[in-house]
């Protein structure tokens, strides 16, 4: 006569695993940007003075510096400009008949 041994607890097959974990993305999501660069790239000929005169209450500059700076356009206005300031200063720009980018 054969006997089986006796099992000493459940089997492995009726054992609840948990259920496997799901993998995330190995690159999590870029964050949205906050901070902007902004950038005069250009105005119209008629608006030159206006321009000047913005530029120099923006930056402090001399109104010497700041009819230089304008010339010089393309140029970097300020950098590390929080979004709605940065919007705020794009509009006057553009009202003012500039070209504005932010970056």
């Amino acid at each position: 006569m054969s006997f089986a041994a006796p099992s000493s607890g459940p089997s492995s097959s009726s054992a609840a695993a948990p259920p496997p974990a799901e993998e995330e993305e190995a690159a999590p999501a870029p964050a949205a940007k906050t901070l902007f660069t902004l950038k005069l790239e250009s105005f119209e000929a008629t608006s030159k003075p206006k321009i000047i005169k913005e530029v120099k209450s923006m930056l402090g500059l001399s109104l010497v510096d700041s009819k230089k700076f304008a010339e010089s356009a393309p140029k970097v206005l300020r950098e590390g400009v929080p979004k709605e300031e940065a919007e705020k200063m794009v509009k006057t720009f553009e009202a003012l008949g500039g070209k504005v980018s932010m970056e």
